[in-house]
């Protein structure tokens, strides 16, 4: 437990005992389960880091998660980030959305452990639920960890949000590199590329980039594509 505990104290994130008992727990059922399907790739010694500091260090930037704010996290995988977030900001209502069943199975089993009451787990692809009445434009931020490129984000996550809410974007140095169809993919799906939040590890020499994305206006019907066609050919800026 002083272990997470520590790590997140030096990243400026005080959380109580209980939430941190509480990462340390599903932390613990990831370990085991990762033994019997494939969950994660990170090795146990750097996934406290990886995966739980990742996630949870945009709440030291304010204001970006408002007080009972409705998260989506789409292609959530193992729960990151949408998971670690809703431990540690249990006013929020948090949807995770995941493609593959065994893993909703891992997700729904660790919800139930912990008696998180404000997770939802979807079993579904987010061109199927970004059509949905009942989510679409109904949430106020949309998340994604390392899923895809920024332009193909904005296609997944805008027809979520909510206008004058936004998608979060974590992402590596290659984000700089996506800028530009990003922006054009982002003002396609009624949205404006933001800034670009710098995320450093303390005493690491890893760091991430949080993109922005503000939801400006409604999402046009067409959108999102039918499934596999916003990977296959993803929204780009016009040639010069």
């Amino acid at each position: 437990m002083n272990r997470m505990k520590d790590m997140l104290l030096t990243a400026g994130l005080q959380l109580e005992d209980q939430i941190i008992e509480k990462l340390n727990q599903y932390h613990g059922m990831l370990l085991d389960w990762n033994t019997r399907m494939d969950l994660t790739s990170v090795s146990e010694k750097d996934m406290a880091a990886r995966h739980f500091l990742d996630s949870l260090l945009p709440l030291t930037k304010e204001g970006l998660f408002p007080e009972g704010a409705r998260l989506i996290d789409v292609g959530t995988g193992a729960g990151f980030p949408g998971l670690p977030l809703a431990i540690a900001r249990p006013d929020m209502q948090v949807t995770l959305l995941e493609a593959q069943g065994k893993r909703c199975q891992f997700l729904s089993a660790v919800c139930q452990a912990l008696a998180l009451e404000n997770v939802t787990v979807i079993n579904d692809r987010a061109e199927v639920l970004g059509r949905d009445e009942s989510h679409r434009e109904q949430y106020d931020r949309a998340a994604a960890r390392a899923v895809a490129p920024l332009n193909i984000l904005c296609e997944y996550l805008l027809p979520f949000v909510k206008e004058g809410g936004c998608a979060l974007c974590w992402k590596g140095p290659a984000v700089l590199e996506e800028r530009e169809d990003g922006a054009a993919a982002a003002q396609a799906l009624g949205g404006a590329l933001g800034e670009l939040l710098e995320m450093a590890f303390p005493g690491m020499d890893t760091r991430h980039v949080l993109a922005r994305i503000d939801k400006t206006e409604k999402t046009l019907p067409q959108y999102p594509r039918k499934n596999g066609i916003p990977a296959k050919r993803p929204l780009k800026a016009a040639k010069k």
